[in-house]
């Protein structure tokens, strides 16, 4: 396995987005891809991320290979990738994650690949009425919006409008984001309306740095999903479980 990545960012920042939610990980790597799929340890979210092979200026696998990596080891690692370097991932003969970062600079670090006993996370099947495509500033302004009057969010939406509300013991804020040129609503006749965790939210709109356009659904009582795509570069989305209030 070697694999040579031009845009260290596309690595280095999914990482850093990752590690925020999920401590350890195996990395599936295969002919076609880098893929990861990892539940936060609360089992409150889910982080699905795909690199493809068409990011990689070199992407040599003979087999398809498993690594289990500390995250935030390895994003101590890529902090120190500059933009212009390019950066290689491969594996040394004593099963290590060897990482070169070079430029005028040749620069190696070495990762051990650690023994993580976890079931195979299955992505689940999910359905949803409401698809809103927006930009990921926008979503990630009202997200700023709404942190600081409380600590969950509810969603909603209609075919007219997407609205991101909150309400503390005594402060309250709501933003009606209209469909137009930046924002596209897929709904149908009934609104819905969920609601949501902010801190968990907080760290997923880190994939703005990745894309700015989002993919955001949603349903009453149902999980969240938040997809950021880079097109034939790479994949980030996450499952965030709904706060369910007892009536």
């Amino acid at each position: 396995m070697k694999l040579t990545l031009a845009e260290p960012k596309l690595l280095k920042d999914s990482v850093s987005i990752i590690s925020e939610l999920v401590n350890e990980g195996t990395f599936k790597v295969t002919s076609e891809s880098i893929e990861l799929v990892a539940m936060d340890p609360a089992n409150v979210a889910m982080v699905i991320f795909k690199l493809l092979s068409s990011s990689f200026v070199d992407y040599e696998v003979k087999k398809d290979v498993e690594l289990a990596i500390n995250l935030s080891n390895l994003k101590q690692i890529l902090r120190r990738a500059k933009p212009t370097d390019m950066l290689t991932l491969e594996l040394d003969d004593k099963n290590r994650l060897l990482i070169q970062l070079k430029s005028n600079t040749t620069r190696t670090f070495s990762l051990p690949i650690i023994d993580l006993v976890e079931k195979e996370q299955k992505v689940p099947s999910l359905e949803f009425p409401i698809t809103i495509n927006t930009t990921s500033s926008i979503l990630g302004e009202a997200i700023d919006d709404v942190d600081i009057v409380a600590e969950s969010v509810s969603l909603a939406a209609s075919s007219d409008a997407f609205v991101v509300e909150a309400e503390g013991d005594l402060s309250r804020a709501k933003i009606e984001i209209k469909p137009d040129d930046n924002t596209k609503i897929r709904a149908g006749k009934d609104a819905v309306k969920a609601k949501y965790s902010i801190e968990y939210l907080k760290k997923m709109i880190g994939a703005a740095k990745l894309s700015d356009k989002v993919s955001i659904q949603f349903n009453k009582d149902y999980p969240l999903k938040l997809e950021f795509k880079a097109v034939d570069k790479l994949m980030l989305s996450f499952i965030l479980a709904p706060r369910v209030e007892n009536e």
